[in-house]
C-alpha cells in the first residue's frame, strides 16, 4: 500500500504541473487571439477612414479636371 502511494504521488504532481502548463498556454493563446481581433478592428477602421479620404480627394480631382477641360480656373 505504501509503495502505491509513493508511485501515485509523483504522477499526481506531474498531472497538476501539466494542467497548469496547459492553462498558461491556453491563456496566452487567448490573449494573442484577443489582440489580433482588436488589431483587425483597428486596421479596418483606419482603412475605412483612409478610403473615405481618398474618395473625397478623387472627387476633388475629377472636379478640377472638369474645370480645367472647360478652360475655367479651378476652385480649390
Amino acid at each position: 500500500m505504501a509503495g502505491e502511494k509513493d508511485s501515485v504521488q509523483p504522477a499526481i504532481h506531474q498531472h497538476w504541473r501539466s494542467r497548469d502548463n496547459i492553462e498558461v498556454i491556453s491563456n496566452s493563446i487567448q490573449k494573442i487571439s484577443d489582440y489580433l481581433k482588436s488589431f483587425d478592428v483597428s486596421c479596418r477602421s483606419r482603412l475605412e477612414t483612409l478610403h473615405e479620404k481618398l474618395t473625397a480627394l478623387e472627387q476633388k480631382m475629377e472636379n478640377i479636371e472638369e474645370q480645367m477641360a472647360k478652360g475655367e480656373e479651378p476652385l480649390t
